[in-house]
């Protein structure tokens, strides 16, 4: 059970829900064979399943919720996108990379096997998310399943989640002003939040001309939600989040909060949330947990 301290009743049961569905899907799909793979798969289940807010996964069943889709569609289609953020996550905490030993309060993958276990991991959860949304048991419709895969690997790659890493390890040498910080954190961050919405769009047929108000939602959350994460950073609860704080101050970069100040960035955000909460004006109360998650955004302390 996922625990989030100010988080709304409704949206602290759809995070439960969201959390537990997850996991069994990652349970279904990650049986450890009798064979000398055993140690790959106990480490993409070790990095995969128990932990996490799973806030991508919950923006596509919301999404998905408004048009009315079938939630067995919508589990796969959002274990899909939650193989590529974990997968980005043992990446991320890799030596060459952040060098990190906690995640999600427990060890790093590096950590709790070993580095070459971990690039294997990471590099099969990358393909799994492919296979899944590949597959017809996601969708019967191959229009659809050539959509979302397109739509994760735009989001995945270099002018996305890819490209946005590679822009935070040159912000190690060079200061980034706000708009380049800005675009780091749009794609480092934000691809996959955007995807998440934009799944759940996918799924429920809406042509891309109808998405305009969904994509500005997912865009103003994705900014809010980094600042958000630059400012717990600074002044978080490293046993809360469960992983170390204080990296970006300690490796020099910009960032939100060093760019605007603690004021300026939290008031950046609250505007931020309102206006994407003002994106979906032409819903009604079934879009009600993309208000909440928005709101949470703020809120939260891991």
């Amino acid at each position: 059970m996922v625990s989030v301290p100010h988080a709304s009743i409704a949206l602290q049961a759809a995070l439960n829900e969201v959390s537990t569905e997850i996991d069994r899907q990652f349970d279904k799909l990650l049986v450890v064979p009798a064979d000398p793979r055993a140690g790959l798969y106990q480490a993409m289940r070790h990095a995969a399943i128990g932990g996490g807010k799973r806030l991508r996964p919950l923006l596509v069943f919301a999404t998905a919720r408004l048009f009315g889709v079938d939630r067995n569609v919508t589990a796969r289609a959002a274990t899909a996108l939650e193989c590529i953020h974990v997968y980005s996550l043992v990446h991320d905490d890799l030596p060459a990379m952040d060098d990190d030993d906690m995640r999600r309060g427990k060890p790093t993958v590096h950590k709790a096997f070993d580095e070459a276990t971990a690039v294997l991991a990471g590099d099969c959860l990358h393909a799994l998310a492919f296979e899944i949304l590949a597959s017809e048991a996601t969708h019967a419709d191959p229009f659809v399943r050539i959509e979302l895969t397109g739509e994760l690997a735009r989001a995945a790659g270099p002018a996305g989640m890819a490209g946005g890493q590679m822009m935070d390890l040159e912000a190690e040498k060079t200061s980034f002003d706000l708009p380049t910080v800005t675009r780091l954190q749009a794609m480092k961050t934000g691809a996959l939040i955007s995807c998440a919405v934009e799944f759940g769009a996918i799924l429920g047929r809406v042509p891309p001309e109808g998405r305009t108000g969904l994509r500005g939602y997912a865009r103003d959350v994705g900014l809010a939600f980094q600042i958000a994460d630059d400012i717990l950073d600074a002044e978080g609860d490293e046993a809360l989040a469960g992983k170390k704080l204080r990296k970006d101050g300690d490796a020099g970069k910009e960032t939100f909060l060093t760019l605007l100040g603690l004021d300026r960035a939290r008031a950046q955000a609250r505007m931020l949330i309102e206006q994407a909460v003002s994106h979906l004006h032409a819903y009604g109360p079934e879009a009600d947990l993309l208000r909440d998650i928005a709101r949470f955004t703020l809120e939260r302390d891991r």
